[in-house]
């Protein structure tokens, strides 16, 4: 007899989550992707087959991991580029 399994609450929000990160939330859509993921796919794995939705858990923690990547690089970026302009700024007076 098949079992009915249901999707994993958690994978649903990751999923959410990880779109909202990338649209209305940007930076909290892409925290709570990442947390909710993440325990998502443990509860997945506690489940004995009973939870479904892994993929969904994976989406959400993929886009939550590049936005944050994205704007821990973009940070980078903009201070470099203005201690760029602070460095010619000292250089010139």
């Amino acid at each position: 007899m098949n079992q009915i399994r249901r999707t994993s609450n958690l994978a649903i929000v990751s999923l959410v989550c990880g779109v909202l990160g990338w649209t209305l939330a940007p930076f909290l859509g892409s925290i709570i992707a990442v947390i909710t993921g993440h325990m998502a796919r443990a509860e997945i794995r506690r489940s004995a087959g009973t939870l479904d939705g892994d993929g969904l858990a994976v989406a959400g923690l993929v886009l939550g991991w590049l936005a944050v990547g994205l704007t821990l690089v973009g940070i980078f970026i903009v201070f470099a580029f203005l201690g760029g302009l602070a460095w010619l700024a000292a250089l010139n007076s």
